[in-house]
């Protein structure tokens, strides 16, 4: 740790991943760092829910890219083995089809060779080629962009020959069907947008860089669940003496008129701290529109706030079992008949239809203390539309259950619905009340083209200059590898803006 007369007092808003690992990235350059955090408990999306004896992540449940956690107990030159136990995943994600046919999707590229000539042998060589240009797009988009500030439009300039090479002006839907053929793999290959809340016939092919960072790190479960995670680095924080504030729900973050600067932080009870820093880990989109008083715009570049295009909405349904069904896997992805018209739907008609998509998520297949013994614990993940399609959650919700249970009771889970107990669901409308989610998106504004990098939300205020932003709605954007890099980006800019006021 260092220390120096640039250190200063700082105050991290929201105890997301991003949150966490900015407040430890600050606490690492010697700064008096306070996180604060309207729940009970820290992780922001990443809650655990516990019902009669079953316990459910209410969030994030695929770890990807574990190096960017390894370095948050690294800069105190801590062992993460001593903190908390990942599980690199065999299988991955089993594919289930409408006319029940099955793709297993694993770490073992001999594997997947095999499960591609199921359908086609063709895609096999196609498989290779999107493979390569996967990892090219991963090189500049992951390795060179991630964790880069983007603080200027020619910085954006400057790439774009780059990415024209890479065809990221294609969707990723796009670019994958011009590597394979077959219909089912097509799909297959296009889904990982899903796991950043953008639609894979409309989000740019940079996000395919996710396939090949599967490929380089693996798919990890931490034992315990994401929240055994979000112990550990709590436990980190009070070792390094971050001082962790629960239940302190931010009404105004104040700004000094004359200086345009933050200086202190305000909870719906009037307890206040006095801060140099600020940084926002949330829906930036919230922020600008109830915390600053009417002070501050919302600085998205080149973009009007009504063009503003957010994710989907997320239906999260939890149940635990009195049977096991060992032959589900841990990741399942169980797809409807509709494949673009359902996704369409959700994301430009902003329609709730009778037929859905599903994210299966089967910890108890790993980790058994997620539930009692001969039991399991289940996570299904339904996308929906976001708040702006006038849901009443109400009154849709109880439905969209019984349709949900219905349909895996006549599929992969059989005789589920007698076997269903300590049941319970989360909508957009829960994601808006309770993580103050603009529009009850799940992830934040939607990962198109026009809204990266730098026609993101920025990671540091134009205007307030001590005021910085981490998480899903900045660059890099959603998915634990992007808000954990999010950090990163702001340390280098929080570091900058020291440097530029020393004197």
């Amino acid at each position: 740790m260092t220390n120096s007369r640039k250190n200063k007092k700082l105050v991290v808003i929201g105890a997301g991943f991003g949150g966490i690992a900015a407040a430890l990235r600050a606490r690492a350059r010697g700064h008096d760092v306070t996180i604060v955090d309207r729940l009970s408990q820290l992780g922001g999306r990443a809650q655990t829910f516990e019902r009669n004896g079953f316990k459910h992540d209410a969030g994030p449940t695929v770890i990807t890219a574990p190096f960017l956690f390894e370095e948050l107990f690294s800069l105190f030159d801590k062992n993460p083995n001593d903190y908390y136990k990942p599980v690199a995943l065999e299988t991955w994600y089993e594919f289930i089809f409408e006319d029940n046919k099955k793709f297993t999707y694993s770490g073992n590229l001999e594997h997947t060779y095999e499960e591609i000539r199921k359908f086609d042998e063709k895609d096999v060589i196609g498989y290779q080629q999107l493979l390569k240009t996967s990892e090219k797009i991963f090189e500049i988009g992951f390795t060179q962009l991630a964790d880069k500030p983007f603080t200027s439009f020619l910085q954006m300039v400057k790439l774009i020959p780059k990415l024209i090479r890479l065809r990221s002006y294609q969707t990723v839907y796009k670019l994958v069907a011009s590597y394979i053929k077959n219909p089912y793999l097509r799909k297959v290959f296009s889904m990982h947008p899903l796991l950043v809340g953008g639609n894979p016939y409309s989000t740019t092919s940079i996000y395919t860089l996710i396939h090949y960072l599967e490929r380089k790190w693996g798919i990890h479960f931490i034992m315990g669940g994401t929240s055994a995670l979000v112990d550990a680095l709590e436990k980190l924080m009070v070792e390094e003496g971050i001082k962790i504030q629960k239940n302190f729900d931010v009404a105004h973050i104040k700004i000094d008129q004359r200086s345009k600067r933050v200086t202190e932080v305000i909870d719906t009870q009037g307890n206040n701290i006095k801060t140099d820093l600020v940084i926002y880990n949330g829906d930036p989109t919230y922020a600008y529109q109830h915390l600053f008083a009417g002070m501050l715009n919302k600085p998205m570049s080149m973009k009007p706030t009504w063009l503003t295009q957010y994710s989907m909405g997320l239906f999260v349904l939890y149940f635990g079992t009195t049977r096991k069904y060992d032959e589900v896997a841990h990741h399942t992805i169980w797809l409807g008949k509709r494949h673009k018209e359902l996704l369409r739907d959700i994301f430009e008609h902003k329609n709730l239809t009778e037929d859905f998509s599903l994210y299966v998520h089967r910890p108890t297949a790993t980790d058994p203390s997620f539930a009692p013994e001969n039991c399991d614990s289940f996570y299904v993940l339904c996308p929906v539309p976001n708040l702006q399609s006038g849901t009443d959650w109400h009154i849709e919700g109880p439905k969209l259950q019984e349709r949900i249970v219905s349909a895996l009771s006549k599929s992969m889970l059989p005789q589920l619905e007698q076997n269903l107990v300590a049941d319970f669901w989360m909508s957009p409308e829960d994601f808006r009340t309770e993580y103050k989610s603009a529009w009850g998106a799940g992830f934040s504004i939607a990962p198109l083209f026009s809204q990266s990098a730098y026609f993101r939300f920025k990671n540091q205020d134009p205007t307030v200059k001590n005021l910085f932003f981490v998480g899903a709605g900045v660059h890099p954007g959603a998915g634990l590898p992007g808000v954990v890099s999010s950090a990163k980006v702001t340390d280098t800019l929080i570091k900058d803006y020291l440097n530029s006021t020393q004197t």
